[in-house]
């Protein structure tokens, strides 16, 4: 497959992933995250797998608003990094917070599907 086929699999992976972060799919989220994910939040602590699977079953994590304003991939053999800003809206352990944020995911192509392995979260400039 061709890198320009590579990188329009790993954007299609990328909006299915915050399609069910805005759902709250909680299989779709298990199927996309590699099992060694570690992300770090806009807190700046981090998260592994089980604990951002746990929050989203949980309900501690909700999102009710996701809009992506700008998404590039970039493509290196078998991993690829999606840089992503996102208007979101929803809850944190019942406490509201939105805002504009910036992803940057790291994907690597585990068997054949490309699964987040790393995140970092921040804040966007307006």
């Amino acid at each position: 497959m061709s890198d320009d086929a590579q990188e329009r699999t790993v954007l299609v992976q990328e909006r299915a992933l915050q399609a069910a972060m805005l759902a709250g799919d909680v299989d779709e989220l298990d199927r996309l995250l590699h099992p060694e994910l570690l992300a770090v939040g806009p807190d700046g602590q981090m998260i592994d797998k089980a604990g951002d699977l746990a929050a989203h079953r949980a309900g501690r994590l909700k999102i009710t608003e996701l809009n992506e304003e700008e998404v590039r991939v970039r493509l290196l053999g078998d991993m690829a990094v999606t840089f992503v800003v996102l208007q979101i809206r929803g809850t944190i352990d019942q406490a509201e917070v939105s805002g504009r944020m910036r992803y940057t995911r790291t994907w690597t192509r585990d068997g054949g599907v490309w699964r987040v392995v790393a995140a970092h979260i921040s804040p966007a400039a307006p």
